[in-house]
C-alpha cells in the first residue's frame, strides 16, 4: 500500500527532527564513588566532568607521574640518559612500600629504573631516579616543585619522590589531569612505556596495576595509586578516532572500583562529546587597517591552534566573535596583541584566543603621519 504524500512528509520531518534531538541530547554526568575525579580533553584541554576537582587530596603513587615527567624531560634537555648507570644507595634500597627490588651497591640502567617507577611503581627505583638526577630526594622535591608551578598546578606541592605520605604532601584532581596532559603532549615517546602490561626486573615479573590496559584497547595509561589516606587512585587515558581523553579518579574504594568509575567518564566522555580543531596555530583571521605605519594593512593571527570540545552534533552551532582594538597605530611588534577570538555555543563561552599581529610594521614617518591623519579625519567625517 502506497503513503500518501502528505503522510510521508510528515513522517520524514518527524524522522528528521528526532535525528536531530538524538545528536543533541547529552545526559547528565555519571556520578561516580569517589572522593573527587574530572575528566578531560587532552587535546583542548576543555573539562567535561569534575568533582571535588580542585580539593587537596594526598597523591600516593600518582606522585610518581611527576617523577617520571622529570626523569623524561632531564633526558630531553641532555642532562641524562636513559643508557645511565645508576648506582643504588643504601636509601634508594630501603625505601618501604611497593618495590622494583633494586640492591644496594648496584648498577641499574636509567631505563629499567624508568620502568621500575611507572609500571611497578617502585618506591626504589624512585629514590634511585631522585638521587641521580638531583643528588638526593630533597632536591629532587624541589625540582618536582618547580615543574607543579610552570604547569599551572596551583594545589600542589611535593616532599617526596614516592607518594609516601607525608605531612602536606598533596595534589589534586585538576592538577593531576594538568600532569597528565603534559606527560602525554610533551613527551610522547617516554609516554609509550604508560601502555606496557608488565616488566621484569632481577627475574621478578610484575603486572602494570592499571587495570583498564587489559580491558580496554583505547587505553594506553596512566598510573595507580594506593594508600590508606588516598583511597585507591588512577589516572587514565584512552584514544579513539583521533580524540583523547584524561580522567582522573581521587578516593576510590578499592582496585575493583577505581577501574570502573575509570571506565564510566570514559566511555561517557567518548559516547558524548567531540573536539574540533576550528583554527591553526598562526592562521589569519582578520586583516585590519594600520595608521601611521609603512604598510597600511595587517593581518591578525592565532598563536596556538584553537579546539574545542562540544556535544556531540553541537559543532555547527558554534559562533565565533572576533573583537578588534578601535584604532591601530604603528609601530607594532610582531604577536602584539591587538583583539580576541571568542567561540560561543548558545551564548556560553566555549573558547578563547587572543589575536596577535602577524608581523612587525614600523613607523611610517612624518609623511606617512599626516596623510594618514587627513585620511583618518575625513573617515571620521563620512562616518
Amino acid at each position: 500500500m502506497r503513503m500518501p504524500t502528505r503522510s510521508l512528509i510528515v513522517l520524514l520531518l518527524t524522522m528528521l527532527a528526532n535525528l536531530v534531538w538524538a545528536t543533541a541530547l547529552v545526559p547528565q554526568a555519571p556520578k561516580l564513588a569517589a572522593n573527587a575525579y574530572l575528566l578531560m580533553d587532552a587535546d583542548s584541554g576543555h573539562i567535561i566532568v569534575e568533582h571535588n576537582a580542585d580539593e587537596k587530596v594526598p597523591p600516593a603513587s600518582l606522585t610518581k607521574m611527576m617523577t617520571a615527567y622529570i626523569l623524561a624531560y632531564e633526558v630531553e634537555v641532555g642532562n641524562v640518559s636513559l643508557a645511565d648507570e645508576v648506582r643504588i644507595s643504601e636509601k634508594a634500597w630501603r625505601t618501604e612500600g611497593s618495590r622494583m627490588f633494586i640492591q644496594e651497591g648496584k648498577f641499574v640502567l636509567l631505563e629499567d629504573l624508568m620502568r621500575g617507577v611507572v609500571i611497578q611503581s617502585g618506591n626504589d627505583a624512585s629514590v634511585a631516579v631522585a638521587e641521580h638526577i638531583a643528588g638526593s630526594e630533597e632536591a629532587f622535591a624541589d625540582l618536582m616543585n618547580q615543574h607543579a608551578e610552570r604547569l599551572g598546578m596551583t594545589n600542589t606541592r611535593f616532599y617526596n619522590s614516592t607518594g609516601l605520605p607525608d605531612e602536606g604532601h598533596l595534589t589534586s584532581a585538576r592538577d593531576l589531569a594538568i600532569l597528565a596532559r603534559a606527560i602525554i603532549n610533551d613527551y610522547p615517546d617516554h609516554y609509550a612505556v604508560y601502555a606496557e602490561k608488565e616488566f621484569t626486573f632481577n627475574k621478578i615479573r610484575q603486572p602494570n596495576r592499571n587495570k583498564l590496559l587489559w580491558r580496554d584497547s583505547t587505553v594506553d595509561g596512566l598510573k595507580t595509586g594506593h594508600t590508606q589516606a588516598a583511597g585507591y587512585c588512577l589516572v587514565a587515558s584512552a584514544k579513539e578516532d583521533g580524540q583523547r581523553l584524561i580522567s582522573v579518579i581521587m578516593g576510590a574504594k578499592s582496585t575493583e572500583s577505581r577501574a570502573q568509575e575509570s571506565q564510566k567518564l570514559l566511555t561517557y566522555g567518548m559516547r558524548f562529546f567531540e573536539s574540533h580543531t576550528l583554527y591553526d596555530a598562526g592562521e589569519s583571521l582578520q586583516r585590519v587597517r594600520v595608521w601611521g605605519g609603512e604598510t597600511d594593512y595587517l593581518n591578525l593571527v592565532v598563536t596556538d591552534d584553537m579546539m574545542v570540545t562540544v556535544p556531540r552534533g553541537q559543532a555547527k552551532n558554534l559562533q565565533a566573535n572576533i573583537e578588534i582594538n578601535p584604532e591601530i597605530t604603528a609601530p607594532i611588534e610582531q604577536d602584539q596583541a591587538l583583539g580576541s577570538l571568542r567561540i560561543m555555543l548558545d551564548g556560553e563561552l566555549v573558547a578563547e584566543q587572543t589575536l596577535v599581529a602577524a608581523k612587525a610594521i614600523s613607523d611610517g614617518g612624518f609623511i606617512k603621519n599626516m596623510t594618514d591623519g587627513v585620511a583618518k579625519f575625513m573617515q571620521g567625517v563620512l562616518d
